[in-house]
């Protein structure tokens, strides 16, 4: 009979992934410039002076891209979906994309991450948090270590026979 179905079921929404970022720059805070307060910004962003307050992209999911280069400074948090750094950020570091830290990067705060590119001479110190093993099921994340500390317990009853 017509109309005896039962609607599907919606699908499962699938986790939010960052676009690809942007290869254009719409904002530049230029070398000699210094900037104090919070930007909230879309597209692209490049840092080369300073900036003390947090930087912020406009929509999460978006292909918001961040660009410090190694004469630029920030002050404050970043929370951007790509980000791209050869300077100095004193606060947290937050992307739900890809963080690039090149060779020149210093980071003094926490860098909360999708996917992370390191070159040989950054520096980071704080903790680095892979976002998206904090999303895997617990029976995951559990086995492990249990697994290393069932063997070591093993071993150490071996030795002891």
């Amino acid at each position: 009979m017509l109309g005896s179905k039962k609607p599907a079921a919606p699908a499962p929404s699938a986790p939010v992934k960052a676009q690809k970022p942007t290869d254009k720059i719409d904002t530049l805070i230029g070398p000699q410039s210094e900037f104090t307060g919070d930007i909230v910004f879309s597209g692209g962003l490049r840092v080369d002076g300073r900036v003390t307050g947090s930087l912020t992209a406009r929509d999460a999911d978006t292909g918001c891209m961040l660009t410090i280069s190694e004469r630029g400074e920030v002050k404050g948090n970043v929370t951007v979906p790509h980000v791209l750094i050869n300077g100095m950020v004193n606060g947290n570091v937050t992307s739900t994309g890809k963080v690039i830290l090149q060779g020149k990067a210093r980071v003094i705060g926490d860098v909360h991450y999708a996917s992370i590119e390191m070159e040989l001479g950054a520096t980071v110190n704080g903790n680095m948090v892979c976002e998206t093993a904090k999303k895997r099921p617990a029976s995951v994340n559990s086995q492990a270590p249990q697994a290393v500390a069932g063997a070591a317990v093993a071993s150490a009853a071996k030795h002891n026979t």
